[in-house]
């Protein structure tokens, strides 16, 4: 079954192109079915790129999704053009009494300032209560799950002294989790961030269970079942180029930046990189799906009760 979109959004035709199957919304709206519907609440300056990214892997399930994007209320944009967010987000003040099967905090490249800092973090601490009223399961990603872990559970990130940034092994710990299905046992993961999450203060938690990690850069997929959430640190959604487009970009900007880990052939920035985490990044966005479709109630009225 297909994702609905709005046939004007540009991950339509990406989508399309690619063989994912994308559905209009009026044709959606003459089918039978019940959607699961997902929110992206997208914190990426890049907008389109970000929501493209995350309607692939969510598109590729066997289910019909009704995928929503939303914005927080107040925060401007300056990368993407107004025409597009009035088109197609819709402000959290004006969704927040609607249910949601599944919510993807994105991650926000303001990993330097501390929470109480962010312009838009009451606000995002709205949304990370409601989501425990209004969603059924919610994944946040990079600094949205960093974000989650703090607001739920009061671990805190710390500053790196150089940034992770590269492709890492991760060791599957957790094969029996239904998010880990057909998982091997070694995985490659991008990692892009200035900040980590500590193992031992996450297993200081009892309510936190992680699923994924790595010995170079430390835990990667948490588990939260008290908060019918999970927190991804890396970035299983990335295209094939992304990394190389944050390298080019601070190599053009004369910022001091290693070449990414384990990501170019050889190492070598002049050859192109090839994606080894596709595969994984649709299995674990593919659970996590039918674990929604698994467990969220027919009636939506009746989510987070």
């Amino acid at each position: 079954m297909p994702i609905t979109l709005p046939a004007e959004l540009p991950a339509y035709d990406v989508l399309a192109r690619e063989g994912v199957m994308v559905m209009s919304q009026a044709q959606a709206s003459r089918q039978d079915i019940r959607p699961l519907r997902i929110g992206l609440l997208n914190l990426m300056p890049k907008k389109i790129q970000t929501e493209t990214q995350f309607a692939r892997l969510i598109g590729a399930t066997p289910l019909q999704i009704d995928f929503r994007l939303i914005r927080m209320t107040e925060h401007q944009t300056k990368n993407t053009a107004a025409e597009h967010m009035e088109a197609f987000y819709r402000p959290f003040q004006e969704v927040k009494e609607e249910k949601y099967d599944g919510l993807i905090i994105t991650g926000a490249p303001i990993e330097h300032l501390p929470f109480e800092e962010v312009t838009y973090w009451e606000e995002l601490r709205e949304v990370m209560d409601w989501t425990q009223t209004n969603v059924h399961s919610t994944f946040g990603v990079c600094w949205g799950g960093m974000a989650m872990i703090r607001h739920f559970h009061a671990v805190e990130k710390h500053i790196l002294p150089k940034k992770a940034f590269g492709c890492y092994r991760h060791r599957n710990l957790a094969p029996a989790s239904p998010y880990l299905r057909g998982f091997s046992d070694d995985v490659l993961v991008p990692v892009s961030r200035w900040t980590e999450m500590r193992q031992s203060e996450i297993d200081a938690v009892p309510e936190l269970r992680t699923l994924i990690a790595s010995e170079e850069v430390g835990p990667c997929l948490v588990e939260d079942t008290a908060h019918r959430a999970l927190y991804i640190f890396n970035h299983f959604e990335y295209d094939s180029g992304t990394l190389k487009e944050e390298y080019d970009r601070d190599v053009a900007a004369g910022k001091p930046i290693e070449v990414p880990c384990n990501y170019y052939p050889d190492d070598d920035p002049t050859r192109p990189p090839s994606n080894r985490w596709r595969s994984h990044a649709h299995l674990l966005y593919g659970n996590w799906i039918n674990a929604i479709y698994q467990t969220t109630p027919f009636d939506m009225a009746r989510i987070g009760q």
